[in-house]
């Protein structure tokens, strides 16, 4: 006879992920860790790609007080993801230098 025990721990409901089961309860909590940090990384990898769009079209239109204004929100939420490490350093240094000669123009 074949003996099954009953799972020992929830799966985790209600996110995008498939059902994983957990073995141990710290695998549980990291597992909603993940689901709760993907959703504010994604809201915020949006937010930064909107901010870039609109910070380019400002560019293209050569118009210096809205590269200005963008430029600054752009690089503001920028310093916001890397300190929460949503973004790499280096690539927010990156994005910084090339949107300075625009924000910091005369």
């Amino acid at each position: 006879m074949l003996l099954t025990r009953p799972p020992r721990f929830e799966s985790l409901d209600g996110s995008e992920f498939h059902k994983t089961m957990a073995n141990t309860k710290s695998a549980i909590k990291a597992a909603r860790k993940a689901v709760r940090l993907t959703l504010r990384n994604k809201a915020t990898k949006t937010r930064l790609k909107t901010l870039h769009k609109a910070f380019d079209a400002a560019v293209k239109k050569n118009d210096a007080a809205s590269s200005k204004a963008t430029g600054q929100a752009y690089l503001s939420a920028m310093d916001r993801a890397v300190k929460s490490g949503v973004v790499h350093k280096n690539a927010v240094a990156r994005a910084k230098s090339h949107a300075s000669k625009y924000v910091l123009a005369k």
